[in-house]
């Protein structure tokens, strides 16, 4: 991609817990000349991220005043308190930053309303964009300048897939995107455990568990094949995958994932 206009050369993050970091480190690696200004409640953590990204630590206000993009990254409940503090500094911009926002539950609605009109969008990021392999849902607030959106897709192209939604399918979205990878993370575990428990040394249990899971997904990524396919295509008559399906059918696994999609309520 071609150079980001200087206009978005100063990237902001308050908040650098795990999903903040994990996206400053996806703009470094996309950005590795921008300008990066951190802000954490912590200074302790915020000033080892810096170190390892050549970020500057500053305080929340000089990030709000600096910024062309600022990323907030914390809890739902300090959203309000923060940019009500912040909405003297923001409000004497000439020009306001791009708020991005990856507080769960948070709407464009109330950002724009704790702001006091600051464009904004709302991300949901999911936990591999730490290493560009994530998903980054994102809905665009009607006042955010459409000259920004190429600016902003650019910043986290880094960080994997950008899919635009619909702000009211945010939750549901989340729920597979978002609570996703731990319902996989403990389906690997599971399936390594299952490896053990047939005799297999507990490391390779889990590499196996863990290339094959990738190797499905990417399979079925760039095959486009519906997954019930790719499913028969395993299942030799009277073979040991079906004999394995049949047993996850009876022990209910597709209705226990169903279910927890549907449980996972932000």
């Amino acid at each position: 991609m071609g150079e980001i206009k200087r206009e978005y050369e100063i990237i902001g993050f308050i908040g650098t817990g795990n999903m903040g970091a994990a996206l400053a480190r996806a703009v470094r690696r996309q950005l590795p000349q921008a300008e990066i200004l951190l802000a954490n409640r912590s200074p302790a953590k915020a000033l080892a991220l810096a170190k390892e990204l050549s970020c500057q630590v500053v305080e929340n206000h000089v990030a709000a005043a600096e910024c062309q993009f600022l990323f907030l990254g914390v809890k739902p409940g300090q959203m309000g308190p923060l940019l009500t503090g912040l909405s003297p500094v923001l409000k004497e911009r000439e020009t306001p930053p791009l708020l991005v926002s990856m507080a769960a539950g948070i709407t464009l609605e109330q950002l724009d309303r704790f702001s006091g009109g600051m464009p904004g969008v709302r991300i949901m990021p999911n936990t591999p964009v730490a290493i560009g392999r994530g998903i980054t849902l994102y809905a665009w607030s009607r006042n955010a300048p459409p000259q920004s959106r190429e600016a902003f897709l650019e910043l986290l192209a880094a960080s994997g897939s950008l899919i635009e939604i619909e702000e009211h399918l945010m939750g549901a979205a989340g729920k597979v995107a978002g609570c996703g990878p731990a319902f996989v993370d403990l389906f690997i575990e599971a399936l390594a455990d299952g490896g053990v428990a047939s005799g297999l040394p507990r490391e390779l249990a889990l590499r196996l568990a863990e290339e094959m899971t990738a190797g499905a997904a990417m399979l079925a990524l760039d095959t486009k094949a519906h997954p019930g396919a790719l499913k028969d295509a395993v299942c030799s008559p009277g073979g040991s995958t079906i004999q394995g399906i049949r047993a996850l059918e009876k022990a209910g696994f597709r209705s226990a994932v169903m279910e927890a999609v549907i449980a996972a309520d932000k």
